[in-house]
């Protein structure tokens, strides 16, 4: 009987995969991080945030739910991991002005590798990683590949968020929800009589205790638009992105965008709507999945963002692990720090992290 550990959020979705592997034969166990430090954070911050004080109330939620499937549970300590392959990530990329996505970084050092190795360094043994994420993973024979695929949920499809997971962690993987819908999800769930079936969605990032972390690092500074002409002051940089419009605090005679950050001199340049725009993007550190490595210069459909609209685009190879991006049509909003991810239909052919818009 193979087993699988199971990476348990004390959500619907991470209790329904255990439940569906436990269903199919598998010898399955229910694992789970502790990452938050217990920093208190000011003001009323969400609950249910992948950090933050509804940590604790998650984990016995997950203890619940695995007591209920009769699957042994270990929670295990990763704030060590966490914070070095993350939070310090994390802080890093907001001051040099870009906007990171702790999340995919988080599961491929941290849920997808950290996770695993403490659990077999706990004497835990098993075959398979499975998790509560939307997506399907199969295996290409003719490629000799394993493919990263979307859900069958489009709403919910979370593969954006496994662009950077290796062949290796991909081989050992196991996704249970890729064919399920999350309506279907919560149906099962309560036929089983699992109290997490109406439990909340997880809240961002930023909804839990990462906003306190922002806060520690802003440092107010000038508003300005392309000239250099100062229009006002924002509370820090690490709370702009590209393309923000709200919450500039500055008025004119047309709407304003912030077009550029620039930490050195810890400036917001702003400017109108056409100049957010671009149809060009160099990333780097580019983990390819359905392919060895880009020889030739390749038409996809690219993601700027996870709820980007994909777009047509030509991928093109710079040198070992950067690639150039160009767009059929200009995108809005190419943010530095952000992940693009490319797609031949519902297949992942890689992502790489943006560094910049243009050549």
């Amino acid at each position: 009987m193979a087993k699988v550990v199971v990476a348990m959020s004390g959500g619907v979705d991470s209790s329904i995969a255990a439940a569906l592997l436990k269903e199919k034969g598998y010898e399955v166990i229910g694992v789970t991080m502790k990452v938050w430090d217990g920093e208190v954070f000011r003001g009323n911050k969400t609950r249910h945030s992948c950090y933050g004080p509804g940590e604790e109330e998650d984990i016995e939620d997950a203890r619940k739910v695995a007591q209920v499937l009769g699957i042994p549970f270990h929670p295990f300590d990763l704030g060590k991991e966490y914070k070095t392959e993350v939070l310090d990530y994390f802080c890093h990329e907001y001051l040099l002005g870009r906007t990171p996505n702790p999340c995919i970084k988080c599961n491929r050092t941290v849920k997808f590798d950290a996770l695993l190795k403490k659990a077999r360094n706990s004497g835990l043994e098993f075959d398979y990683f499975a998790s509560g994420h939307y997506a399907r993973v199969e295996y290409d024979e003719s490629k000799r590949r394993y493919l990263l695929k979307k859900a069958r949920d489009m709403a919910k499809d979370q593969s954006y968020f496994l662009s950077s997971l290796s062949q290796k962690q991909l081989a050992h993987s196991v996704f249970p929800l890729g064919s399920y819908t999350k309506g279907e999800v919560r149906k099962m769930a309560q036929a089983l009589g699992l109290g997490t079936y109406d439990k909340s969605e997880s809240q961002n990032f930023i909804a839990g205790g990462y906003s306190t972390l922002l806060e520690a690092m802003a440092k107010p500074g000038p508003i300005l638009d392309r000239q250099g002409n100062i229009l006002g002051q924002h509370r820090g940089i690490p709370f702009y992105t590209i393309g923000q419009r709200k919450g500039l605090g500055i008025s004119a005679r047309e709407p304003l965008y912030v077009i550029a950050i620039e930490p050195e001199r810890n400036a917001i340049v702003v400017g109108c709507k056409e100049e957010v725009y671009g149809d060009e993007l160099v990333a780097s550190e580019v983990n390819w999945i359905a392919i060895e490595r880009l020889r030739q210069p390749t038409e996809v459909k690219a993601k700027i963002r996870h709820l980007h609209k994909e777009a047509q685009a030509i991928i093109s190879p710079l040198a070992e692990d950067k690639i150039r991006v160009k767009f059929k049509e200009p995108q809005m909003a190419i943010t530095p720090g952000q992940t693009a991810v490319f797609y031949d239909n519902d297949t992942v052919i890689g992502g790489g992290t943006i560094e910049r818009m243009g050549r």
